[in-house]
């Protein structure tokens, strides 16, 4: 277990492999965990981490700290601590809210963003999960995601008591009043968006915004996943990421490949 001080408390995260920086951010149920095999995978090739948030998986909790401004702040405060300069992000859910929100906020530290099953707008919080409160649980995440038992995501389910509830409630009203849109409009860098399909809890944007995305922003349907494709499409998941992050940093020099092609339905 690795951990780093931030404003007095204990931030704790994972790192394994060397090149490259890599930033994986959970989202609003389970924490660094379930990036463990994208990790592995990338870690020949890259320095892989992946931090817990506030209030969730071994990280300090903080209640003042559950807002989506506070959760990119310390992103911004992870980076410095870790001496990282330049870094690529990956994000679920609420970690690709973060990671979007960072990327326009420091451009020049961010090579490239991937944002999966992320909501790009308030509205595309389904209510499921909109309606969290605190008379639910993991083992009703699990559940509402369509698995028989609730052990068929044990990298979630390990860590669902440790969650203050708080943060996740607190961080989908504050995500509920955003529209992140118009920071992936701002940001140049390349962009990869991943939606599981068969996702219960994260509306896809519309047809007729995904038509309207830049050339550095691509977009992949995974036909096999609900809101963990990491964990239900794994080998799949992290094959993408590698194609993505092998290719040229320029806008120009991106290679749009068959298996990630814009795949509107």
């Amino acid at each position: 277990m690795s951990a780093v001080i931030i404003e007095g408390k204990l931030v704790h995260y994972e790192a394994i492999g060397r090149g490259r920086p890599i930033l994986f951010i959970h989202g609003w149920l389970g924490s660094w965990r379930y990036w463990m095999s994208s990790m592995d995978d990338l870690s020949e090739r890259y320095r892989a981490y992946a931090l817990d948030l506030w209030g969730f998986g071994d990280t300090d909790r903080r209640q003042d700290g559950y807002s989506l401004s506070a959760y990119v702040d310390m992103v911004e405060r992870f980076l410095d601590e870790m001496g990282i300069y330049q870094v690529t992000l990956v994000g679920h859910g609420l970690g690709g809210a973060i990671a979007i929100r960072v990327t326009r906020r420091i451009p020049e530290r961010v090579d490239r963003l991937i944002a999966v099953n992320t909501p790009m707008m308030g509205a595309a919080i389904a209510p499921p999960l909109a309606t969290f409160s605190n008379h639910h649980n993991g083992d009703w995440i699990v559940r509402i995601l369509g698995r028989r038992q609730a052990s068929a995501y044990p990298e979630v389910q390990i860590e669902a008591s440790k969650t203050d509830l708080n943060a996740v409630i607190r961080s989908i009203q504050t995500v509920r009043t955003e529209d992140l849109r118009s920071d992936l409009e701002s940001i140049t860098c390349p962009v990869l968006l991943v939606f599981g399909k068969n996702d219960p809890l994260i509306y896809p944007p519309a047809e007729q915004w995904l038509n309207q995305l830049e050339e550095n922003v691509h977009i992949v349907f995974m036909d096999e996943s609900s809101h963990f494709p990491m964990l239900d499409e794994a080998s799949r998941f992290t094959r993408l990421l590698r194609q993505f992050l092998a290719l040229g940093s320029g806008v120009d020099a991106l290679e749009i490949r068959d298996e990630w092609r814009r795949r509107i339905r």
